[in-house]
């Protein structure tokens, strides 16, 4: 049984093995499913859920617009937690993202101002709804800004009463700090200061909202473990850590990073087709664990999806995205995105007819942008089917890119008028998977 004290070393910490015996509906789901790596005192953890509705909370950080597909899994284990009974908070990292956060990071993040920050926040939230039920109830969750405490605190006071209970060889033993020590970029003392911050949280949502445990990332078990002690320490409190292992696909890529960038969560950021095709472009060796870890689908239906033989596996595929998908963007759009699919790779994908690729992402373009001409790349890059015009020109050269299915030769085409012939629209394709629609429109 891997049962940790608080007070041990992250190195002596051992994952959370599938024969373990556990009695809480919440943990025996997550083991199976593949959600559970570490625990702080996983008996302790086990019995306060099977004894009755528990409170957990789990951050997210403000750094960008949109999560992406890496913050569903977190996202995903708050779900479950609220269906066996649980409270979740969400708390978005107001005051944390001016610091940042150094974990797994080569260099400092960009500092960002506090309206970018807002902003970002105000994207980040909007994804929460369609995967928790928030509200005044005993298991509704609530959703918190850790600037409401962190902007407002002393800093003299704040070392006096907090920073000493924090030792410098502690901090240091840390996997996360070592790896990043290891590394030439310099580390910063404003980052150093995260791990502190982040244990300050855990204090006040227990004072504030009765939360006795917090679930991360396995990359974030020394900022855990912190804030675990801390409680301890200043308030005689037992608060508890669970982390999620960290995903990767089975070739080694980092989860919710593709070639083209990230795979964002907000459908401003990724259309609902590009994140369909997105899990249905699953491997075949990953088809298993992620039915396990992104869809609800019953323990039997997922078992018989994932030892379909040979190109069957596709139909697991498929289920998967649109599993996934109708969790994220609702059931409406899958009828439309198969639809789309079936014309984009059964070889009715040309540019007009009766082909129907209405969830194709899409750019409009004014007719009196076309007096002199549009470079083609530049609508590439429209599409966000490339960061630069070098990699576009890059994509031309090696012949994956297309307009209406015909390969462009030249980089340095230009879509004029006649390009759009008698249609109001043009399809562009990278590569043979990702497809978008410049939609011509009156100036």
């Amino acid at each position: 049984m891997s049962v940790v004290e608080p007070t041990v070393a992250e190195e002596g910490v051992q994952d959370i093995g599938e024969n373990v015996e556990l009695k809480s509906e919440f943990l025996q789901r997550m083991q199976w499913r593949g959600f559970l790596a570490q625990a702080t005192d996983l008996e302790g953890i086990d019995g306060k859920l099977a004894e009755g509705s528990v409170v957990a909370y789990l951050g997210f950080d403000a750094t960008a617009p949109s999560l992406h597909v890496g913050s569903l899994l977190q996202i995903m284990l708050l779900r479950h937690f609220q269906q066996c009974g649980h409270k979740p908070i969400v708390l978005v990292g107001g005051g944390t993202t001016k610091v940042g956060d150094p974990t797994g990071k080569d260099a400092s993040r960009q500092l960002l101002t506090e309206a970018v920050i807002a902003d970002n926040i105000a994207g980040i939230t909007r994804v929460f709804s369609r995967f928790l039920t928030f509200g005044d109830g005993p298991t509704d969750a609530v959703l918190v800004n850790n600037d409401e405490w962190l902007s407002s605190l002393h800093y003299l006071e704040f070392l006096r009463d907090y920073g000493r209970h924090f030792t410098i060889n502690r901090m240091l033993s840390f996997e996360s700090v070592k790896q990043r020590l290891s590394r030439e970029s310099p580390f910063s003392f404003l980052e150093f200061n995260y791990m502190i911050l982040q244990a300050y949280d855990f204090l006040e949502l227990s004072r504030r909202h009765q939360a006795v445990l917090q679930f991360g990332g396995s990359d974030q078990w020394g900022n855990i473990i912190n804030g675990v002690e801390l409680g301890r320490r200043v308030d005689g409190t037992a608060l508890y850590g669970l982390t999620a292992p960290l995903l990767a696909t089975a070739d080694g890529k980092k989860m919710g990073k593709t070639a083209s960038g990230a795979v964002w969560l907000n459908e401003d950021q990724l259309s609902s087709f590009e994140y369909w095709q997105f899990w249905r472009n699953t491997a075949d060796a990953d088809v298993g664990r992620f039915l396990r870890i992104f869809t609800e689908l019953p323990r039997d239906e997922i078992e018989r999806l994932e030892q379909l033989p040979g190109a069957q596996i596709n139909a697991a595929k498929e289920r998967l995205a649109d599993e996934a998908t109708t969790m994220l963007h609702g059931a409406d759009c899958i009828a439309e995105i198969r639809a789309t699919a079936k014309t984009l790779f059964s070889g009715g994908a040309g540019g007009g007819g009766g082909s129907d690729m209405s969830s194709l992402p899409r750019v409009q373009l004014k007719a009196d942008e076309l007096a002199d001409g549009v470079p083609v790349i530049d609508l590439f890059l429209r599409l966000e089917f490339g960061k630069s015009k070098s990699e576009v020109k890059r994509l031309v050269s090696g012949g994956g890119a297309r307009l209406n299915d015909e390969k462009i030769e030249d980089p340095l085409m230009v879509v004029s008028a006649d390009t759009f012939a008698s249609a109001s629209e043009i399809k562009l394709s990278s590569g043979k998977k990702k497809h978008g629609i410049i939609e011509l429109v009156e100036a």
